[in-house]
């Protein structure tokens, strides 16, 4: 179904797209300049062009590209790299591999922007007298107390303080214009950054200009999250909200420059007064508190504009948090990531939590505060991977347009302009790569590499699957069925089964109940869960292969839809009672005479990598590693919600690759 926000924009929606998704792009004022000017001298040149470049950056990457034509590709209202991944998976096999790399640099993006944005906040207690030699290290206890307070009450779910996320950013964004149009006087001549000619202009005669690209990149980092929330916010509140969004922004961009151009900056131990213009932004001045974004603020003004950015820096963690949580929950329905227990902490629709996930956002969170210590150093390395994302994303709504039939000259405009676009900007972001640019890599390489292996090893294992006719087996399982001299296994029997086609059963399965242990039952359940590319569709379909002896049931669920298969198995029971399509009566004499209903048992089928396996060495480390994976992760039976009191797990050998040649010879 899709979202209740989506068909038109509301007041109450406008709020909610404030509060949810403009959190991680509406903390960028807080170290984009910074970024930008370290290390550099300030110039009316450098500052003009460079604020020139986040304008049309934010309105071509972030207007035209995300909010105008990427959210035209709305999966029944949902939206992000994998529900975009779900619309055109069926055009091409490779088309994975996109959203793979998409999925991990989202991720790893997940793990660098909260201690980014909010070490950046609270290194604006510098800019107050009182706690101007406040240390680093007093700095990084604080970000990690709020960190581990955050990310503790995940559990109870965001419904309770979500519902201050729209004021408390309304809040903001007017903060952000108004101190942006007070200070513009300070410099007219700032609006010349509105032409891109000065931009091009900084590019091409700045020494190293072309890397400047790295710190405009940062002003539209949050872009992907306009697209990935689009199912809680719907596409007219986020295109009407982000009006008033780049207007704060852009309004306060200006400000900063302005500010940059005109003021005095004091030298630390000293009272005297230069003017920042014409001087070099060392590493002292900003570990010293300079920001033009808190220089801005008066000082009377400051413990509440700190607060203010704090709190909207833990909006922005916030908000990739959850969304952390929906991008693993869509790619374990799309088998792209080992299952993970998913609980719902409140009836809020779409609100997950996956205490996995949580954990490995905590400890990389943590990890990366401890590593680079000050967001001077975590914004030379925040932006690389997320470049990635966005190629990714450029490549998927590429096929997105193929499959609605849209004019092959506009798509190759598409792919032209944001290809060159966003390549330009990953180029730039790679001279992070050394000043810790790396880290955000790795993180991302890693999780891209799990993804990689539980989908590449699942196509190793279906080599393994044999299909077999079930009609060559009913009369054997009939027969079995009525066989009093076979104890009885459980009165109703339910098998989960790979098969797409009804007429097919998984040998194994007919091994089970046949060869390995005769497993004598009244009625064989076979139970098939299709995914579907509908993110919430839930339906059901039913075939009596044999009445009251063989039925298959084949449930249809969105990639949204968590699988509740015990639940869902015994509402389908109920139906097919109600429809006296079946008869669940104990077929025991005693217990049938007083109407008891029989008992059901599931079968669960649970692989390990045989030692009879001669594998390819790296489809040996793939197969191990899937294997420790799924180990460490879900059961078979808790991943598919059902009741361990009722599941037998069978354990079977899987050999993919047997041995063809033993030298094993015989000797008298």
């Amino acid at each position: 179904m899709p979202s209740q926000h989506n068909s038109k924009a509301t007041l109450g929606g406008l709020l909610i797209a404030l509060g949810i998704i403009y959190g991680d792009i509406g903390t960028s004022p807080l170290y984009v300049l910074n970024a930008i000017t370290r290390d550099r001298v300030i110039t009316e040149g450098l500052i003009v062009g460079a604020l020139s470049l986040i304008i049309w950056t934010l309105t071509l990457q972030t207007t035209i590209k995300y909010v105008i034509l990427t959210l035209r590709a709305d999966n029944r209202g949902e939206g992000g790299i994998f529900s975009l991944f779900a619309l055109v998976r069926r055009r091409k096999r490779w088309l994975v591999a996109p959203a793979m790399i998409g999925g991990a640099a989202l991720l790893a993006d997940g793990m660098i922007t909260p201690p980014v944005t909010v070490t950046s906040a609270i290194e604006g207690l510098r800019q107050i007298p009182t706690f101007h030699h406040i240390s680093q290290w007093t700095v990084i206890y604080i970000v990690i107390g709020i960190l581990s307070a955050m990310f503790f009450l995940q559990q109870f779910g965001s419904a309770l303080i979500g519902r201050f996320f729209g004021p408390v950013m309304m809040v903001w964004f007017l903060m952000l214009a108004v101190f942006g149009v007070y200070h513009l006087s300070d410099y007219l001549p700032i609006f010349k950054a509105f032409n891109p000619y000065y931009g091009f202009k900084l590019l091409a005669s700045h020494s190293n200009g072309f890397f400047i690209l790295g710190g405009v990149f940062l002003c539209t980092t949050g872009a992907e999250a306009l697209y990935s929330d689009l199912g809680h916010c719907g596409k007219w509140n986020i295109r009407y909200s982000w009006i008033f969004v780049k207007c704060c922004l852009i309004l306060n961009y200006l400000g900063q420059g302005a500010w940059l151009l005109t003021a005095r900056y004091k030298v630390p131990g000293t009272n005297e007064l230069v003017p920042i213009l014409g001087h070099k932004v060392t590493p002292q001045m900003i570990e010293g508190g300079f920001n033009p974004f808190f220089g801005l603020m008066p000082e009377w003004f400051l413990y509440f504009g700190i607060t203010i950015a704090t709190a909207a820096a833990i909006i922005a963690s916030q908000a990739l948090i959850s969304g952390s949580y929906t991008l693993i929950s869509e790619a374990m329905r799309l088998n792209l990531w080992p299952k993970l227990q998913i609980k719902y902490p409140t009836e809020e629709r779409g609100q997950v939590y996956i205490g996995g996930v949580n954990l490995m956002l905590f400890v990389g969170c943590v990890g990366i505060e401890l590593y680079f210590k000050k967001s001077s150093a975590m914004e030379a390395a925040y932006g690389l991977a997320i470049t990635l994302c966005m190629i990714a994303t450029s490549m998927l709504f590429a096929n997105y347009l193929v499959l609605r039939r849209v004019k092959p000259a506009f798509i190759y405009l598409y792919l032209s302009v944001y290809l060159t676009i966003e390549f330009g900007f990953l180029f730039a972001n790679a001279d992070k790569f050394p000043h810790g640019g790396f880290v955000t890599l790795i993180v991302g390489g890693f999780l891209f590499f799990v993804m990689y292996d539980w989908f590449k090893a699942r196509k190793i294992k279906n080599r393994y699957v044999e299909f077999v006719r079930l009609d060559d087996y009913i009369p054997k399982i009939q027969e079995l069925s009525n066989d009093r001299s076979v104890p009885k296994f459980s009165t109703h029997l339910v098998y989960l089964t790979s098969a797409d086609n009804p007429r097919e059963i998984e040998h194994k399965i007919i091994y089970s109940i046949l060869n390995r242990k005769p497993k004598r039952a009244d009625i064989y359940w076979f139970v098939h869960v299709d995914t579907l590319d509908d993110p919430y569709t839930m339906e059901y379909k039913v075939d009596h292969i044999i009445p009251n002896d063989i039925i298959r049931v084949e449930f249809r669920l969105g990639f949204r839809v968590e699988p509740r298969i015990n639940l869902m198995f015994r509402k389908v029971v109920e139906d097919l009672v109600k429809n006296r399509e079946v008869n669940i009566t104990s077929r025991y004499e005693s217990l049938e005479r007083s109407k008891v209903v029989g008992d059901f048992q599931f079968i669960v089928m649970e692989k390990y990598l045989s030692q009879d396996n001669e594998l390819p060495l790296f489809e040996r480390v793939l197969m191990k590693f899937h294997f420790w994976l799924k180990e460490a992760s879900l059961s078979e039976e808790r991943g598919f919600g059902l009741d361990v009191s009722n599941v037998t797990v069978e354990k079977f050998p899987l050999i993919v690759a047997p041995v063809t040649n033993l030298k094993l010879r015989r000797v008298e």
